[in-house]
């Protein structure tokens, strides 16, 4: 069978679909080698799930200053060359990239070895490297079709993003006299959101609105949080890293995040209404566009960071509260924009790719 180097990295959103797609080319017979850095998730994922990486040395060139910007671009050509070495080397049928700054010297090198080359794009404004090499992909799988645009007409589709399966085996949440909210602000925690939750327990509690908190600090923030959440006499649990999120959303009628591609396509698989507050400062307002479109459909309520204390949160909670319809056709809405098989469709994509 084939081997197919699997490019992107840097951060767990890019490393976790990729090795999702990585198992499911493995289940079938090919050999996924994946090329990354050193400094990335993939240093510690890749090896852990038992597939060979290789390194390069690249760094970002969105919003890291004029010196990493410098560095980077001296970085870029021993990077490709690299990376030309290691494609003589697997002598891959084909490449497949999740972008982020460790794909695109990869992404060159198989474009100079005129290799087929299939990139799945997880948000709604593509990353720079996909945005430059669009009209060269053999082809683009989206989870947003607004990024179709960025691609020749034809050569892409929407097949949204890998998830675990238990996000898609949960059920739709029967409405309780409490509600359950989620806060997440992904493994590492944000301050906005965890400054949000704190201002707003005693908007809760003067209330006396029905209400248990699951919430996800960060390990940085726990012990401060935990500490006053403790002193505030609400219901609920603060936790610096929850292991079993499907578990958590699962029990939750309302998901508070971030609007990163790995979250949005947790939040479709399992279902939930959101609010969504995006990352000011990611790449390319990628997960304000993100937002955008999950609030178009009518899945989620954005709101902007630097809007997001703890009146508007509790603002918004008391709005859906008291529109109990509306929060569970905002769950329908978030349903209806899953994508499961995502994984499956990958390979298949790439074995069609190589064929031809």
């Amino acid at each position: 069978m084939a081997t197919i180097v699997m490019a992107g990295g840097g951060t767990g959103g890019h490393v976790v679909p990729l090795l999702a797609v990585a198992r499911e080319l493995e289940a079938r017979g090919h050999e996924p080698v994946f090329i990354g850095t050193r400094t990335g998730f993939e240093a510690k994922l890749v090896p852990a799930a038992g597939f060979p990486l290789e390194f390069i040395e690249i760094g970002g060139l969105k919003r890291v200053g004029v010196m990493r910007t410098i560095r980077t671009l001296a970085q870029l050509p021993l990077s490709i060359r690299r990376v030309l070495t290691l494609l003589s080397k697997y002598r891959p049928a084909a490449v497949f990239s999740l972008g982020g700054y460790a794909a695109g010297p990869v992404v060159l090198a198989s474009l100079l070895k005129r290799l087929p080359l299939v990139v799945m794009e997880p948000n709604a404004m593509p990353g720079l490297t996909n945005r430059q090499v669009g009209r060269f992909v053999t082809r683009a799988l989206l989870s947003f079709q607004e990024a179709s645009r960025f691609f020749p007409a034809g050569k892409s589709e929407v097949t949204g993003l890998p998830v675990r399966s238990e996000f898609f085996d949960i059920p739709a949440k029967v409405r309780e006299p409490k509600l359950t909210i989620l806060i997440t602000g992904g493994s590492q925690g944000s301050r906005t959101l965890n400054e949000a939750a704190r201002g707003s327990w005693s908007y809760f509690r003067e209330a006396k609105f029905p209400v248990r908190f699951i919430h996800q600090t960060g390990s940085s923030a726990y012990e401060s949080i935990a500490r006053k959440f403790a002193e505030s006499g609400m219901e609920g649990e603060v936790l610096p890293f929850i292991e079993d999120m499907p578990a958590a959303f699962r029990r939750a009628d309302l998901v508070i995040c971030r609007a990163g591609a790995g979250a949005i396509a947790e939040l479709a698989a399992a279902g939930k209404a959101a609010i969504l507050v995006p990352l000011p400062h990611a790449a390319d307002q990628h997960q304000l566009r993100n937002a955008e479109a999950f609030e178009k459909a009518g899945a989620a309520v954005l709101v902007i960071d630097k809007d997001m204390d703890g009146g508007r949160l509790f603002e918004e909670v008391a709005k859906l509260q008291a529109q109990p319809e509306i929060l569970k056709r905002m769950g329908e809405r978030a349903r209806g924009l899953a994508h499961p098989g995502a994984a499956r469709r990958a390979a298949d994509v790439l074995e069609m790719a190589i064929r031809h």
